[in-house]
């Protein structure tokens, strides 16, 4: 168990003791856990497998490659229509959960079989640019912010691509792109100040802070 997991539990208000049976499910499977878009992610040789979060009205544990199952139960879900990879199993009370332990265990055990295959999915790429994997991932994981980033001008879009895609350690990519998760969501291209202009432009004077 990585401690810093445990302090991720430790913070929940909500679906705590859901969440924390269905880690066990997860660690039963033998992946190692992480913390990466603020949730518990669970990973087999550095690869991203499942993750599990809680929402207002469900829990879930997500696939990454969710779209590569079989799902021979037929209970995975795509969260909205833009949603490419990544596919839940939903929840919404501890015996729901509980009794669906086998299945659970069963899916994510596939789950790791079509990492070690090496499957790809062959995600939509902008014309111009290739979109990051870790970049990807988090618009699976959350469509608000897939919104945001798509409602963005083509110029902020591409100088947020280019720098992710400024290093090759996936590590780095998930890291800057959670240091602009904010200024995304607010509409705003990384060079912009927080008064709304570019600090480039002559009208800014850049003595403002600017969103990180």
């Amino acid at each position: 168990m990585n401690p810093k997991i445990n302090e991720f539990f430790e913070d929940l208000s909500k679906w705590k003791d859901e969440l924390t049976v269905l880690r066990t499910f997860v660690l039963d499977c033998l992946l190692n856990e992480e913390v990466k878009w603020g949730v518990p992610c669970f990973t087999h040789n550095e690869k991203n497998i499942v993750l599990i979060h809680g929402f207002k009205d469900y829990f879930a544990v997500l696939f990454m490659k969710g779209a590569l199952l079989l799902d021979s139960e037929n209970i995975l879900i795509q969260q909205t229509e833009n949603v490419q990879s990544g596919r839940q199993i939903r929840f919404s009370s501890m015996k729901e959960l509980i009794d669906q332990e086998a299945t659970i265990k069963a899916y994510i055990l596939e789950a790791i079989e079509v990492e070690k295959a090496g499957l790809k999915i062959e995600h939509k790429k902008k014309e111009e640019y290739t979109i990051p994997e870790e970049l990807m991932s988090k618009f699976e994981i959350d469509p608000t912010f897939q919104a945001a980033f798509k409602a963005l001008t083509p110029g902020r879009q591409k100088g947020y691509l280019l720098h992710f895609l400024g290093s090759n350690n996936p590590k780095t990519r998930i890291a800057r792109i959670e240091k602009y998760t904010a200024k995304i969501l607010q509409g705003k291209g990384m060079t912009d100040c927080t008064c709304g202009l570019s600090k480039r432009m002559p009208n800014c004077d850049g003595s403002h802070k600017y969103a990180q």
